[in-house]
């Protein structure tokens, strides 16, 4: 078994506050929930979270991401329940909400579990040195966080029939389009509704606006061009992913992350 807690200030952007493995779970209850978000998958056997009324069952590989504040409980049903976790905290933990799409709860599929438990043990392995290097590990949890930014739309949500009407086809759509450019006008015509019904859909679902989700994946994707061309001019980066002014550009990526592109880019 192996635990770490984190023991120094917080000054990275995303960093661990706590990360573990081979935990025998025992029965837990938090009727305030707790004050950070944190995720709990299972190694062996099986256990069930109860959130907010509702039942999740978490066998072998599969997880649960829960925000801060939410009141939960955890429940082994099987002789023995050993489980995985981490939970996340730094400076820019306040964009975790933009990144999980301001879901209370997100669930974790086996598939995914089993890329999650290798990451987890490899994290570990860092902490095990005399002094961890504190930046991979804030770049490894920044890595782990975007696990949950592709699976924020639990498995209800995507049944929902006004869930697979509207937001599916306007997604998809900026999903592909991105660097073109959407309005939330343009993007309601596609699916015959009006721009103010279009996102008070997109608030129901998933916590924001359209505009709100058009921004947010275009960071998402300038995010992934700051670290993966270092040579990349912030001008074309901005072009690139759909912002026509590099200054607005500049002034939403550090909403939504909590610093410039430049800072980013130097950070990881």
């Amino acid at each position: 078994m192996s635990i770490y807690f984190r023991n120094t200030p917080v000054s990275a952007p995303f960093i661990f506050e706590s990360i573990g493995n081979h935990w025998t779970q025992d029965t837990v209850f938090r009727p305030d929930g707790y004050p950070y978000y944190h995720y709990l998958q299972t190694e062996k056997g099986c256990g069930r979270i109860e959130v907010k009324g509702e039942t999740y069952s978490l066998g072998a590989n599969e997880g649960i991401l829960i925000a801060p504040g939410i009141p939960h409980s955890y429940h082994k049903d099987s002789t023995s329940w050993i489980t995985m976790f981490a939970t996340f905290t730094g400076t820019m933990a306040g964009s975790i909400p933009s990144m999980t799409a301001n879901q209370d709860v997100i669930l974790i599929e086996k598939e995914q579990g089993a890329h999650i438990q290798r990451m987890i043990s490899n994290i570990l392995r860092k902490y095990h040195h005399p002094t961890p290097d504190l930046k991979s590990l804030s770049s490894d949890c920044y890595s782990f966080l975007l696990n949950f930014s592709d699976c924020a739309a639990s498995p209800k949500i995507q049944e929902n029939p006004l869930y697979q009407r509207y937001v599916v086809p306007v997604i998809k759509e900026i999903e592909t389009n991105y660097q073109l450019e959407l309005t939330a006008a343009g993007l309601s015509q596609s699916v015959f509704v009006s721009p103010q019904y279009l996102s008070r859909i997109f608030r129901r679902f998933l916590g924001c606006s359209v505009y709100e989700y058009v921004t947010m994946y275009r960071i998402s994707r300038a995010r992934e061009l700051l670290l993966s061309d270092p040579n990349m001019k912030i001008q074309d980066v901005a072009g690139t992913v759909g912002f026509s002014d590099a200054s607005h550009f500049i002034a939403m990526f550090r909403k939504i992350t909590g610093m410039t592109p430049l800072d980013f880019r130097k950070m990881y």
